[in-house]
C-alpha cells in the first residue's frame, strides 16, 4: 500500500481513538454528576476549589495597601 495512504489511515485511527476517549471521559463525568445529585450532594460543593494565595513578589511577600505609589506604576493605571 502507498505510504501516504497508510499515514492517512493511521491518522484517522488516531482521531477515532481520541474521540472515543473523549466520549468515555464525558460519559464518566456525567455519571458522577448524576450519582452526586442522587445522593443529595450539591454539585457546586463537590466541584469547589480553593486556590492558594499567590505572593506578589519573588521573596514571597504580599503587597500592602500603600504600596501602589512605590510600585513604579503611574497613578490611574494598574500593573499587568
Amino acid at each position: 500500500m502507498h505510504p501516504e495512504i497508510l499515514r492517512q489511515i493511521a491518522a484517522q485511527h488516531d482521531r477515532d481513538l481520541q474521540e472515543q476517549a473523549y466520549r468515555a471521559v464525558t460519559a464518566r463525568a456525567a455519571n458522577r454528576a448524576v450519582r452526586a445529585l442522587r445522593r443529595g450532594a450539591r454539585l457546586a460543593a463537590a466541584v469547589e476549589f480553593a486556590a492558594p494565595a499567590i505572593p506578589d513578589y519573588v521573596d514571597g511577600s504580599f503587597r500592602a495597601a500603600g504600596d501602589e505609589a512605590a510600585s513604579g506604576v503611574p497613578a490611574g493605571r494598574h500593573a499587568a
